[in-house]
């Protein structure tokens, strides 16, 4: 009969294989992603990936097995959709929203079935065990909540409005060139308020001279 033990043996193989298709995908949403901003927390995300694989090895170790993987066909099928959204939506204003929701529902099978092995290690007294997988899920929360915070800073807002990354930062640039212009232009004014009364006082004095 199958036991908690063997449940969490399974769940354990079919995380070591999700993570490792994961560090195979996470560089190639991070080129098709247009902000620089989300790049970034893919391709360190995908840092973090790689030393999640070395905790679950670890837990491995600590259950007496050696590290194998078993096909996670949810991680495969997340994965394929997210390539498909990557695809279909390059060039598009809309390809880092489509991105951002790929990851997060990688993300969100992650933290479901980290959630899970960390309390079933608890119970089956895999305590150190328990601690690294509890690393992994803390992880996983971080990056969901950074996509989270890239989807609400404009990534959203862009693939409303069909606009572009790059067309953003120009209208960013734009913005602030017409500022810094402005501000410029308020300085030459109040330089030559100050050069006025100055220039007056020494025509002044000099007729005075005179």
């Amino acid at each position: 009969m199958k036991t908690l033990e063997n449940l969490f043996h399974d769940e354990l193989m079919d995380m070591y294989d999700a993570e490792q298709r994961i560090t195979k995908a996470l560089p190639k949403l991070a080129k098709a992603a247009t902000c620089p901003k989300l790049k970034e927390a893919l391709l360190t995300h995908l840092e973090e990936t790689k030393g999640q694989i070395q905790n679950l090895e670890k837990v491995f170790k600590i259950i007496g097995e050696k590290p194998k993987a078993k096909k996670c066909d949810a991680t495969v099928g997340l994965l394929e959709e997210g390539d498909e959204i990557a695809t279909e939506f390059k060039g598009s204003p809309a390809i880092n929203a489509a991105i951002i929701s790929a990851g997060q529902k990688v993300e969100h099978y992650e933290i479901a079935s980290y959630g899970c092995l960390r309390e079933w290690a608890g119970l089956l007294g895999h305590k150190d065990a328990a601690q690294l997988l509890d690393e992994n899920l803390e992880q996983e929360k971080a990056a969901d909540e950074k996509l989270t915070e890239l989807a609400r800073s404009g990534d959203n807002e862009q693939a409303r409005d069909g606009e572009s990354e790059d067309q953003h930062q120009k209208d960013e640039e734009e913005s602030e060139g017409r500022a810094q212009k402005s501000s410029r232009q308020r300085g030459s004014s109040s330089s030559a308020e100050r050069t006025a009364p100055r220039s007056a006082r020494m025509q002044k004095e000099k007729a005075g001279r005179s």
